[in-house]
C-alpha cells in the first residue's frame, strides 16, 4: 500500500528528529558527576568540530557584521607634554557566529551560555591610536546566545595619542579620537556598525565618574570606509571623545595671586614719588612675582609646539611690573633735589607744565604750586635787592667818609712837614661788609637751587600722573581682552 506524500513527509521529520536527538545524546553522553549537567552537555555540543581560526560563516561571500559600543568611565590622565590621553572605557562588541547555534528545548531551555574567549573566533578589531598597553583586567569569557549572537564585553584602559591644544589652558576643551577597525580583514570580511544610535551614544554619561579634573561633554561617532592601495577597502568607526577641563583649581592658585599682585602694583602709584619707599615697594613686588612664577612653573603644561595663553599672561604681567619699576625710578630721579641740577628747559615747561595738564585734565594744584613758588621767589628777590641796595649805599657812604677823613689827615701831616701815617690793619667795617656779601651770594644760590628743584618736582608729578594713566589703561585693556577670551572659551 502506498503512503501519501503527507505521510511520507511526516515520517521523514520523525526520523530527522530522532537522529538529532541521538546526536545530542551522543555528544552529551557524559558520565559520573557531569551526567546530568546541561551546561556541560551544551559546551561539548558547541565545541564539537568547532574551528576558531575560521571566520564563522557558512557562505564565505557574507561579511561578518560586528556591532561595537563605547562608554567612557573615567579620564585617568592627560599628558600635554607627550600628547597622550589615558582613559578607562567600557567596550562592547557583538557578532553572529553561525557555528554556535543550538535549540534551547534540547538543553533545558538554556538560551545563553558563557564560554572561554580562547575557544571562539574573535574579530581582530583594534584602536589605531594605541601607544601603550594599559593595565586592563582580563575577561576570559564571552556570552553566546542560542541564535549564535556573541557578546564580548570588557573594560579597557586606553592609552592613546591625542593632539592636545593647550593654548586655552585652563579653559581648554580637548577632542580626542578612538578609531576602531579590523587590522587585517577588509570590508568584504568584517564590517563595523554601532550597537546604539548616535544620539544615545552622544548623551550617555551614565557610567562616567564626574568628580575629577576633566568633564565629559559628549561622544561623537563617525563611520568611514577607506582604502590604502585603492584595491582593498576597510571599515572603521571613529569615536570623538570631547572633554573639558574644570578651571576652578587653576583660577584660585594661578590667576587670583597674579591679579592681587598687579592690583598692589597699581596701588603703589599712590605713594609720593619723591620718597624712596615707592622704589622699594616696586622691587619687592617684582621679586615676589618672580618667586610666584617659579612656584607655578611646574603646574603649567609644557609642549614643544606652543605655549598656553596663561603663560603669555604671566610674562606680560612681569613686563608690566618691570615697566612700572622703570617709571618709578625715572620719576624719583626727576624729583630728587640736587645742588647741581640744571634748570628745566623751556620746552619742557611748555609741554609738561602748561599743555599736558590742560589736555589730560590734571588737577590745577600743580600749576598753583608753581605760581605760588614763583611769586614767593619774586618777593624774596625784591627784598634781597632792596637790602643789597641799602647795604651798597651804606657801604658807599662809609667808604667815602673814610676816604675823605683819611685824605684830610694826610694833607694836615704834609702841611706840618711830617710823613704821612699808614694804617697797619684794615677797618672792621670792610670785613663785615665782605661777610655779609658772601652770605647774600650763598642765599641767592640756595634759593635758585630750590626753585629749580621745585620746577623739577612739578614736572615729576605731572609725568607721574600721565604715566600712571597710560599704565592703567594698558593693564585694563589687557585684562578685559583676556577675560573676554577666557569667558568665551568657558561658555563654548
Amino acid at each position: 500500500m502506498r503512503l501519501s506524500s503527507t505521510g511520507t513527509a511526516l515520517i521523514f521529520l520523525l526520523i530527522q528528529g530522532a537522529s538529532r536527538a541521538c546526536t545530542v545524546k551522543k555528544l552529551g553522553s557524559s558520565t559520573g558527576r557531569f551526567a546530568n549537567a546541561t551546561l556541560v552537555r551544551l559546551s561539548e555540543y558547541l565545541s564539537a568540530g568547532y574551528k576558531k581560526g575560521v571566520r564563522p560563516v557558512k557562505d564565505w561571500r557574507m561579511s561578518t557584521i560586528v556591532s561595537i559600543d563605547l562608554m567612557v568611565y573615567s579620564i585617568l590622565s592627560v599628558d600635554e607634554k607627550n600628547q597622550v590621553l589615558t582613559t578607562y572605557v567600557w567596550y562592547r562588541q557583538s557578532w553572529r557566529d553561525e557555528f554556535l547555534v543550538w535549540n534551547p528545548e534540547d538543553f533545558d531551555e538554556v538560551e545563553q551560555v558563557s564560554i572561554p574567549t580562547a575557544n571562539v573566533w574573535v574579530p581582530d578589531i583594534l584602536i589605531n591610536e594605541f601607544v601603550d598597553v594599559g593595565k586592563s583586567p582580563d575577561i576570559p569569557y564571552v556570552y553566546v546566545r542560542h541564535n549564535g549572537l556573541v557578546h564580548n564585553y570588557k573594560p579597557i584602559q586606553v592609552v592613546t595619542a591625542c593632539t592636545l591644544n593647550i593654548y586655552n589652558f585652563p579653559f581648554d576643551v580637548q577632542n580626542c579620537s578612538l578609531t576602531f577597525q579590523s587590522w587585517l580583514h577588509t570590508i568584504d570580511d568584517i564590517n563595523i556598525t554601532l550597537m546604539r544610535n548616535p544620539e544615545q551614544l552622544k548623551k550617555d554619561k551614565s557610567v562616567f565618574m564626574n568628580q575629577g579634573e576633566w568633564e565629559l561633554l559628549y561622544i561623537l561617532s563617525n563611520y568611514k570606509i577607506f582604502s590604502v592601495d585603492n584595491n582593498d577597502h576597510y571599515a572603521e568607526m571613529k569615536f570623538h571623545v570631547v572633554i573639558r577641563r574644570r578651571p576652578l583649581f587653576y583660577t584660585v592658585n594661578l590667576l587670583l595671586p597674579s591679579i592681587f599682585l598687579m592690583v598692589m602694583d597699581i596701588v603703589g602709584f599712590y605713594l609720593p614719588p619723591d620718597s624712596g619707599e615707592r622704589v622699594s615697594f616696586k622691587i619687592t613686588l617684582l621679586l615676589g612675582y618672580s618667586v610666584f612664577l617659579i612656584i607655578v612653573s611646574d603646574t603649567l603644561p609644557a609642549t614643544a609646539i606652543g605655549t598656553p595663553l596663561i603663560g603669555v599672561y604671566f610674562v606680560v604681567c612681569m613686563a608690566l611690573l618691570v615697566i612700572s619699576l622703570t617709571e618709578t625710578v625715572l620719576i624719583v630721579r626727576l624729583v630728587h633735589k640736587q645742588d647741581l641740577q640744571p634748570p628745566v628747559p623751556d620746552w619742557v615747561k611748555y609741554l609738561v607744565l602748561e599743555r599736558a595738564p590742560v589736555l589730560f585734565c590734571i588737577h590745577k594744584k600743580h600749576r598753583l604750586c608753581s605760581t605760588l613758588s614763583s611769586q614767593a621767589s619774586d618777593l624774596e628777590h625784591y627784598k634781597d635787592s632792596n637790602y643789597g641796595t641799602s647795604k651798597c649805599t651804606l657801604h658807599h657812604t662809609c667808604e667815602l667818609g673814610r676816604r675823605l677823613s683819611h685824605h684830610d689827615r694826610e694833607d694836615g701831616l704834609l702841611g706840618l712837614g711830617l710823613p704821612p701815617s699808614r694804617d697797619p690793619t684794615p677797618p672792621v667795617m670792610d670785613n663785615i661788609l665782605q661777610e655779609v656779601t658772601a652770605i647774600r651770594h650763598f642765599l641767592e644760590k640756595r634759593d635758585k637751587c630750590r626753585e629749580i628743584a621745585k620746577e623739577w618736582l612739578q614736572v615729576g608729578y605731572v609725568l607721574d600722573v600721565l604715566l600712571f594713566r597710560v599704565y592703567l589703561v594698558a593693564m585694563v585693556a589687557y585684562s578685559i581682552t583676556l577675560g573676554t577670551l577666557w569667558s568665551v572659551w568657558q561658555v563654548a
